[in-house]
């Protein structure tokens, strides 16, 4: 599935955000940090493999010439019933070590389709005083982006294609499930190798910053001042609450400063 043409990335304002505006990064945290605390630690059901699954997994095996002949005997001489219940456990162990591999060793950086959620302003825009970040999807990291798919239920995983066509996509997958508790997110993620990364992206790849309402003049400031030094193509939007639902409303701003002003003449007397 393809990402919507513009992607969030809410902020609170701080000096680490405020650094990552200025040098154009986007961080990849690692899952154990998260709020959420089955979010890439899942615990999927295995598929009870079939009688057609068990003998599509033994052909494939007793294909393979490198097999060890203790092996070979093994999937030789199995009773369908040994073999399903070989699957399950391989199955089983082969998903708890990926996870566990997973939540070590990658990092994750999560964006939403949402730009005016009051609760995603509250969560993770600093109570309604930082910023949001808005990109254009049509360069990296948001090449290989997921959408997130939210469940009411545990996933539930065959392990027989893992085992004969290596396609590892729907374990893939569950690193972008979540309960649907967290629907409201509508939230597409990002996967990095290694956590603890951060990407440089292009310039022209931030096309907007949303201010939240309670964020101080002073601070919008400082986020205008950064973007007068290198992306004045980037626009500002000033939120405020809305008075006729439960969302968060923009309007476009721009910034003079205080010596352009002066310059302008756009001061009075008393200020200059």
């Amino acid at each position: 599935m393809s990402p919507p043409l513009r992607l969030y990335k809410y902020e609170a304002f701080t000096a680490q955000s405020l650094q990552n505006l200025k040098d154009q990064l986007i961080y990849f945290g690692s899952p154990l940090a998260f709020n959420d605390p089955y979010d890439c630690a899942l615990s999927p059901r295995i598929k009870e493999p079939t009688d057609v699954d068990v003998e599509r997994v033994r052909s494939h095996y007793l294909a393979k010439p490198e097999i060890e002949n203790r092996v070979r005997r093994e999937f030789e001489t199995a009773s369908p019933a040994a073999l399903r219940h070989m699957l399950l456990r391989i199955g089983q162990n082969t998903l708890d070590d990926m996870i566990t591999k997973f939540l070590s060793q990658r990092g994750v950086t999560c964006f939403s389709e949402k730009r005016d959620s009051l609760l995603m302003w509250s969560h993770y825009g600093d109570h309604c005083k930082g910023f949001c970040l808005e990109f254009s999807t049509s360069a990296d990291p948001f090449h290989k982006i997921k959408k997130v798919r939210y469940t009411q239920d545990m996933p539930v995983i065959d392990v027989v294609p893992m085992l004969c066509d290596e396609d590892y996509d729907p374990v893939v997958d569950l690193y972008c499930t979540k309960a649907i508790d967290w629907a409201y997110e509508h939230e597409w993620r990002a996967i990095h190798s290694q956590a603890g990364t951060a990407y440089r992206y292009p310039s022209e790849s931030l096309t907007g910053i949303y201010l939240g309402p309670d964020m101080p003049f002073t601070a919008f400031e400082i986020i205008a001042l950064v973007l007068a030094g290198q992306n004045e193509h980037v626009q500002l939007w000033q939120g405020s609450r809305s008075k006729s639902n439960f969302s968060v409303e923009f309007r476009p701003v721009t910034y003079t400063s205080h010596l352009e002003a002066k310059r302008l003449g756009l001061l009075g007397t008393a200020d200059a």
